[in-house]
């Protein structure tokens, strides 16, 4: 998305909640200070804007947020024109996110209703998905103007290079392209040990010792262990499905009993449910791994890099045959982002130990056998591997030749920032608009905002 779609999204998506209420702003009574068509703006609906995008830290100057909301007013404008409709099956399931997150962080329901003025959540909800369902028109529009741009061409692409200054094309970073061989270490016995230990923890608080004491001494989640292991009030939509589905199961003051999830294992005391809601405490312990575990999978590895090295079998096979890591064996161990599917990774792509493996390393050569992580659960599990250079792509000023898709990229959105200025210039120009002189010194991006400015 351009930059220009995004300062207008993320100004008409930061804030669902508004609280629209005669009151004061600046000594001033709540009042439209801006029509756009048929839709109006208050002092209220942009004090909300400001107030909440403060709260996330971000710039909250007001001129800049008006501007966006009246720009997001014309998108929603001709949307209606153009008989947009919205998935209200998409538009409940982002309702429902949004509500589960925001009734998390004021701390339930209760809070809820105090925090946007004593608004019942039913009521916030019909508002809430009223501005869902805006938001998508807006960005639905805004698609709608990108297609209409004529479909680009190795030709326009070519052209941009010979017009632009060299300082304004894209600098690739430098990428690396990798294959490995994964071993993980005895899961099933590390797991009965953590079962174990957490078993005899969970025999100890039914014996009396507190929940909040041990958690604070054994519990492997820094972020509620300092609290005594607890989560606070929360939606259950939150957490992992067996965290969530186990709490909910549970009556307050009673102990669960041992809980897996991809971060590890728990046990949990529900302290309060409300609805589909609920404050409990837990302990974690991940599964933990001996010297021992590590020298044989490094004993294992080190054998497979040395009949690498020998030729006796080449990195593919050993990759296909060998290693543990259904992700990569299948394609002769090589590596590909999850996020991008590229094989290609920028070094902050990388986890840390892959990097270290390949510092020193000439294209073709095999690192040593390391400890890394896989892209399982929130922070990855424990695996070893060795770890092939294939390819070094150094940075570099982007070519036609070697960097099509990136600079077919830059000009796609060069050529939709252009179809999005020349609709904002037009329907600013040709629409019914009136902004409050209280905004006559603001510095609009768009001169013709400021000829809509009423005179008193």
């Amino acid at each position: 998305m351009n930059n220009l779609l995004k300062t207008a999204a993320a100004v008409a998506l930061v804030c669902l909640g508004t609280v629209a209420s005669a009151q004061k702003y600046h000594g001033i009574v709540d009042k439209t200070v801006a029509i756009v068509g048929n839709e109006m703006i208050s002092i209220s609906d942009v004090e909300a804007q400001v107030q909440s995008m403060r709260a996330q830290g971000m710039a909250s100057e007001r001129c800049q947020i008006l501007e966006g909301m009246m720009q997001s007013k014309l998108f929603l404008a001709q949307a209606r024109v153009d008989s947009l409709v919205v998935n209200q099956d998409q538009v409940i399931a982002q309702l429902d996110q949004y509500s589960a997150q925001t009734l998390t962080m004021v701390g339930g329901e209760d809070n809820l209703s105090q925090y946007f003025g004593n608004k019942p959540l039913y009521k916030l909800r019909q508002e809430w998905r009223s501005q869902i369902e805006e938001q998508t028109l807006v960005q639905q529009e805004q698609q709608e103007i990108a297609k209409n741009i004529p479909p680009l061409t190795p030709h326009d692409v070519k052209q941009y290079l010979d017009t632009a200054d060299v300082s304004s094309l894209p600098v690739v970073p430098i990428k690396y392209q990798m294959s490995q061989i994964c071993v993980y270490p005895d899961r099933e016995a590390a797991a009965i040990a953590v079962k174990e230990r957490l078993l005899s923890i969970r025999e100890r608080i039914i014996n009396g010792e507190r929940f909040a004491t041990l958690a604070r001494l054994y519990s492997e989640d820094p972020g509620s262990a300092r609290k005594g292991g607890e989560l606070g009030m929360a939606s259950k939509s939150i957490f992992w499905p067996a965290f969530s589905d186990a709490a909910m199961s549970l009556k307050p003051g009673t102990i669960s009993q041992i809980v897996e999830t991809p971060d590890g294992f728990h046990i949990i005391e529900v302290l309060e449910k409300k609805g589909d809601m609920f404050n409990a405490r837990h302990i974690l312990i991940k599964p933990s791994y001996t010297q021992e575990d590590q020298d044989k999978a490094f004993k294992r590895l080190d054998s497979l890099r040395t009949a690498i090295q020998d030729s006796t079998i080449t990195f593919e096979l050993a990759a296909r045959f060998y290693s543990e890591d259904p992700a990569t064996r299948t394609n002769g161990g090589q590596m590909a982002d999850p996020n991008t599917g590229s094989a290609y990774f920028e070094i902050d792509q990388l986890k840390p130990q892959d990097y270290a493996a390949i510092q020193g390393l000439e294209v073709g050569q095999i690192s040593e056998p390391i400890a890394s992580l896989d892209n399982e659960g929130r922070d990855g599990n424990l695996v070893y591997k060795i770890v092939r250079l294939d390819k070094i792509v150094p940075a570099h000023t982007a070519t036609f030749e070697t960097d099509y898709t990136e600079l077919l990229g830059m000009v796609q959105n060069i050529k939709t920032n252009e179809a999005i200025d020349k609709f904002l210039d037009e329907k600013i120009a040709s629409s019914y608009i009136i902004i409050d002189p209280l905004y006559k010194d603001c510095e609009f991006s768009r001169t013709g905002w400021s000829k809509k400015i009423r005179n008193d």
